[in-house]
């Protein structure tokens, strides 16, 4: 699966809520759940969705909230792989 490009990437965020770009070029997202065991149920509801596709995101819980990070590293940068995967996690938020 092919890179995309700046303007590709930029295009995409602009139908992903709440995603961004940031400064090492991956795809985040922070979710505000209701507290703590929430957060633990999206954790492992994400988990499922990433093995299943087989592509993992990088996960940081911090009580409530849950920042993903997402980019195909065996590509070097974001791919149609990390949009993919991230359509399906805001379809479990």
């Amino acid at each position: 699966m092919a890179r995309l490009s700046h303007e590709q990437i930029q295009e995409r965020l602009s139908a992903a809520a709440g995603w961004s770009l940031n400064n090492a070029g991956e795809i985040t997202k922070t979710f505000e759940l209701a507290g703590f065991a929430q957060a633990l149920l999206f954790v492992n509801a994400v988990g499922w969705l990433a093995e299943a596709a087989g592509h993992h995101p990088d996960i940081v819980i911090r009580y409530r909230r849950v920042t993903l990070t997402l980019s195909t590293h065996d590509e070097g940068g974001v791919t149609d792989k990390d949009f993919d995967l991230a359509a399906r996690i805001d379809a479990l938020a």
